[in-house]
């Protein structure tokens, strides 16, 4: 997400922020509604339905995050009539926005912005950059296990995944996964891309889709073929890097994605730990 994006986002969410006397933080509803990017008010309220029982599962009181409100609306007409709203806490901010999809800048912004008390924007940027770092190497994980998959399907075996993998590598970036690690200083028992950053998590994501799909596609049935293929595919995948001034291989090392998944899943415990309640 550009850092442009972010700020906007921050400003848009912070000028819809609320207080009450005694200084406790809340959103309304349908605020938050259009914040989220959802149409329907029909649509928000499953979402919030959803938010409140994993309110109650955290061993929180609903009623103490989420609070009955009216709220004035002008009709056509030029009067004025009352429609249901809802007081929201940060907290509960913070559980509907878990309930969204956060490949939607919105929802992702949300998800962190809600979950730090902190309001500094380098802290927000930070935190999501490592959020969708994560997403990007789960999202890989996910789809080398469908590679994996379709191998044996289509040859019988998949012993020899980690080869063909390697050599996906050694197209993408002139060395295989063995040569990149020590490179990069990353330890024998761990996976590379524990240690890559978004933009290569994603790229060798890409080409491992298109292996899959042509795989099937093209219905190879040899290690061979499927191996050449994915060959092919990390090679274009390293072309289009190369156009746009990517050298793969000269990357930087990143943060091992474990300490990252850590330490955002306690900034999260840490963020929500008593969080304010609404008056009543």
């Amino acid at each position: 997400m550009k850092k442009e994006v972010i700020q906007s986002l921050t400003n848009n969410f912070e000028s819809y922020a609320n207080k009450t006397n005694e200084g406790v933080e809340f959103w309304l509803a349908r605020d938050l509604q259009q914040l989220l990017g959802y149409d329907k008010w029909v649509n928000f309220l499953g979402v919030i339905s959803k938010a409140k029982i994993a309110c109650e599962t955290s061993g929180h009181l609903v009623a103490d995050h989420f609070a009955d409100a009216g709220k004035m609306v002008r009709l056509g007409s030029g009067s004025e009539r009352e429609i249901e709203d809802i007081m929201l806490t940060r907290f509960a901010c913070y559980l509907i926005a878990q309930n969204g999809d956060p490949r939607k800048e919105e929802i992702a912004f949300a998800q962190n912005y809600f979950a730090l008390q902190t309001r500094k924007f380098e802290v927000i940027e930070k935190r999501i950059q490592d959020s969708e770092r994560l997403l990007a190497r789960h999202k890989l994980t996910e789809t080398e296990k469908k590679l994996s998959g379709v191998i044996f399907q289509q040859t019988g075996s998949d012993k020899n995944f980690g080869l063909i993998r390697s050599k996906g590598d050694k197209a993408l970036f002139g060395y295989t996964t063995q040569e990149m690690k020590k490179r990069l200083g990353v330890p024998d028992s761990r996976a590379l891309a524990d240690f890559q950053p978004t933009i290569l998590l994603k790229a060798k994501d890409f080409a491992t889709e298109i292996t899959i799909f042509n795989t099937k596609e093209k219905s190879l049935r040899s290690e061979l073929a499927i191996s050449e293929e994915h060959i092919t595919n990390n090679r274009s995948v390293r072309k289009t890097l190369l156009s746009r001034g990517i050298v793969p291989e000269k990357l930087p090392v990143e943060e091992d994605i474990k300490k990252i998944e850590r330490k955002l899943k306690s900034d999260e415990a840490k963020g929500l730990k008593k969080p304010e309640k609404l008056d009543k």
